[in-house]
């Protein structure tokens, strides 16, 4: 059974960095196919994609906060990291992580984190 565990803070000041991490149990981050992403809920702006890792450590990221983001993994730890750098109340959100199995495999978002709250707030 694959799980995700999301960590990380549930509340950062404006302006500071954002940094959670998604710990893969159940199956490697390496494993062929598979695109470990991040995808965030907010009540103003609803489900929004964020970006992903690949199996072969390629990224994407969305193009409207591409300048503040950055995923990157440690395969050693089976585990991934976003960075969202300039945190406004905007970024507030439940941040998800997600396996995506892409075009290859086509199980669309098959497995989640639990979602960690994020606030942004002084």
């Amino acid at each position: 059974q694959v799980q995700l565990q999301e960590s990380g803070p549930g509340l950062v000041k404006p302006s500071q960095t954002l940094s959670l991490t998604c710990t893969i149990s159940g199956d490697s981050i390496t494993s062929n196919y598979y695109y470990w992403s991040r995808i965030r809920l907010s009540p103003g702006k609803g489900l929004e994609w964020i970006g992903f890792i690949s199996y072969s450590g390629s990224t994407y990221y969305s193009p409207f906060l591409s300048s503040r983001i950055s995923i990157s993994r440690d395969t050693s730890k089976n585990q991934f990291t976003l960075q969202v750098t300039s945190m406004t109340p905007e970024d507030s959100a439940v941040y998800y992580c997600a396996r995506d199995g892409g075009i290859a495999l086509a199980t669309g978002y098959d497995y989640w984190g639990q979602g960690t709250q994020v606030t942004v707030s002084s």
